[in-house]
């Protein structure tokens, strides 16, 4: 279990620390800078830690905008970018070179490479306050975390009496050893049987609701196929030789109606492969784990409404109670813009994402289902400090080894 922290009082140049005797989870809490007011503000649950001001990257060296996570920190760091640039403090955003660190020019205007600098005092109090994984949200505007209630948000159970996962090997994280995954099948009811107790691994779950990319649907016909009888290589989500040969072979015996098209992995084909190994049809989400950094399994979710924009929104699990099986979210929802071709390329004919009575955070929320089987798995695996991202724009280019998931909203 984390270390509880306490935080002190003191006042730091454009610069509070304002809980004198704040107790909280290090894994719970969450970091919020902002470009337009130049800040940094450190948040528990939906009371303000810490705050600072700051400087982020100049025009030329914007510092991107999106949800990134702390993966490296160093009391002494040298810029491997610019001229071995002295970076005290260095808590690491992303492997490209961007980061939260000390500097002693932080005029409180745009003025750095990218990173975001903080103040000297400021910098080295919060390095003691963080962890490795606390998320940090940077955005053009002012964002402030609040609760959310939905009924699909996570919440800890007990595991059910009966084998939860189906018997097939489905989707395991690419680059990983195989690992069972729920099918998207029959919902099963919640089977509360056996206590709720605290999962034996205690590190955050990180978790990504994004659309299909071609990635997932070629793993899916790659499972499908070695179901069938049709040698795939490795499930790769790649079109090497022997998955071409077997999409060829599978055409051979199930010949796709007319009008197909002459692309390899047309939606006829893909649900061509789903009716023949009896898994109805093709989900168009995917749902995606990870947990200290690695992946851990994907499965499949159903978004409704595809042509109309998810919109990015990122929750955070305050605290998870063990004793009646709940759990408190906090939620923000970040700008994003999406450009025509991004909008063609994943099938979106509307920006607006209010179709429903609500907020869009909400309204995400409530078109996304989740089989049950996935459901309870994440549901045992919860811990404080858990988060989600809802995101249109699939996994983050900079979302590789040694990462949490990474959203950008502007470059």
């Amino acid at each position: 279990m984390f270390s509880r922290l306490v935080f002190g009082l003191g006042l730091l140049s454009a610069t509070a620390l304002v809980h004198p005797a704040l107790a909280a989870d290090a894994r719970a809490l969450q970091i919020f800078v902002s470009k337009d007011k130049q800040s940094l503000v450190v948040y528990d649950g939906a009371e303000v830690v810490a705050t600072s001001k700051v400087s982020t990257g100049k025009t030329g060296h914007t510092t991107p905008s999106g949800i990134f996570s702390v993966i490296e920190k160093q009391k002494y760091h040298e810029s491997n970018l610019y001229s071995a640039a002295p970076m005290p403090f260095m808590q690491r955003l992303t492997w490209s070179g961007i980061a939260l660190h000390e500097s002693n020019s932080v005029p409180r205007y745009p003025a750095s490479h990218g990173c975001v600098r903080m103040p000297a005092a400021f910098a080295k109090q919060l390095y003691k306050m963080t962890g490795m994984g606390v998320p940090v949200v940077i955005t053009d505007a002012e964002l402030t975390p609040v609760p959310i209630e939905h009924p699909a948000l996570f919440s800890p159970h007990a595991p059910a009496s009966a084998p939860l996962l189906s018997d097939a090997e489905l989707r395991p994280a690419i680059g990983q050893e195989p690992v069972q995954v729920a099918m998207n099948e029959a919902a099963m009811p919640r089977l509360q049987t056996q206590p709720i107790i605290e999962p034996d691994n205690d590190q955050p779950v990180r978790m990504l609701i994004t659309r299909r990319t071609q990635r997932e649907a070629i793993v899916d016909i790659q499972s499908y196929l070695s179901e069938l009888g049709f040698y795939v290589g490795n499930a790769d989500g790649y079109l090497g030789p022997a998955t071409v040969q077997a999409i060829n072979d599978f055409k051979t015996q199930h010949p796709l109606p007319p009008g197909s098209g002459t692309s390899l992995i047309s939606d006829s084909l893909i649900k061509a492969v789903y009716r023949a190994a009896g898994k109805g049809e093709p989900p168009n989400g995917v749902i995606m784990v990870r947990q200290g950094f690695n992946p851990v399994f994907e499965a499949p979710v159903t978004i409704d409404n595809p042509g109309l924009a998810l919109g990015t929104h990122f929750f955070t699990a305050h605290s998870v109670n063990y004793a009646d099986g709940s759990a408190e979210w906090l939620g923000v929802t970040l700008a994003q813009n999406l450009s025509r071709q991004a909008m063609k390329r994943l099938g979106i004919g509307s920006q607006e994402s209010s179709i429903i009575s609500g907020t869009p955070i909400t309204n995400a929320l409530s078109r996304i289902s989740i089989p049950e089987e996935t459901r309870q798995r994440i549901d045992a695996m919860l811990t404080p400090g858990s988060t989600l991202t809802i995101t249109d724009t699939g996994l983050g280019p900079e979302t590789g080894k040694g990462t949490d998931f990474i959203t950008l909203t502007r470059g």
